[in-house]
């Protein structure tokens, strides 16, 4: 079940975007730092969404609550890598994954944007959600204290090996953040499964752009 009173914010628009007819180049500015951020027409996952920019935001403004400091975090369909980038610049262990097409332009913005900085250096990975979760991330050997995931539900037909995958990297002593704009029926029924299934508290709402974050983590046996 759902607990908590969440807070009501906004996405602060401190971007300032680029156009031009193939990639776009947005600037963002977090915990300090001008990122940009590559973006492509040709796939979803290259576009930056209002869950990413909502996460990023309340990392960067709840760090006493949500320390990432040398934690190993998870990001799962990391898209074009702005979340992966802030929690990196926020001390963060830092795991990307996404779909195979996707991870150039991901591992392009991640370099790009880590490579002169003082931080752990980040990994970018495949993951195709529900697929190989054993052998590429056996549980004896991986083990996150974050799981991110932004605006990862929306009208595809992959949402139970998403909710696996989450099962799968949500184990106790394991945070997931989910951040996540609500539009369709779809997207409520999701959240209802998610809640029956973990400890989950909506921790704040972006009205404006829809967006949803949640807290999720796995119940006591």
């Amino acid at each position: 079940s759902l607990t908590g009173s969440p807070v009501v914010l906004k996405i602060l628009q401190n971007w300032v975007p680029r156009v031009s007819h193939y990639f776009d180049k947005e600037h963002y500015t977090y915990v300090g730092h001008q990122i940009v951020i590559q973006e492509s027409i040709e796939h979803f996952g290259a576009v930056v969404w209002p869950g990413a920019l909502a996460l990023s935001q309340y990392l960067e403004s709840n760090q006493e609550q949500f320390n990432l400091k040398d934690k190993k975090v998870l990001e799962i369909g990391a898209g074009t890598g702005l979340l992966s980038i802030v929690a990196c610049i926020l001390g963060a262990h830092v795991t990307a994954t996404d779909l195979p097409e996707v991870l150039e332009n991901l591992s392009y913005n991640i370099l790009r944007n880590t490579q002169n900085l003082n931080m752990h250096k980040p990994e970018v990975r495949k993951l195709v959600w529900g697929e190989g979760l054993n052998e590429d991330f056996p549980v004896s050997t991986y083990h996150y204290d974050f799981i991110l995931a932004t605006d990862v539900v929306y009208h595809h037909s992959a949402l139970d090996p998403l909710l696996a995958t989450m099962v799968y990297f949500c184990k106790p002593g394991t945070v997931l953040l989910w951040a996540n704009k609500f539009r369709f029926s779809t997207d409520y029924e999701f959240l209802e499964k998610v809640s029956t299934i973990f400890n989950t508290t909506i921790l704040a709402e972006f009205p404006e752009s829809n967006v949803k974050l949640l807290k999720a983590t796995a119940r006591e046996n």
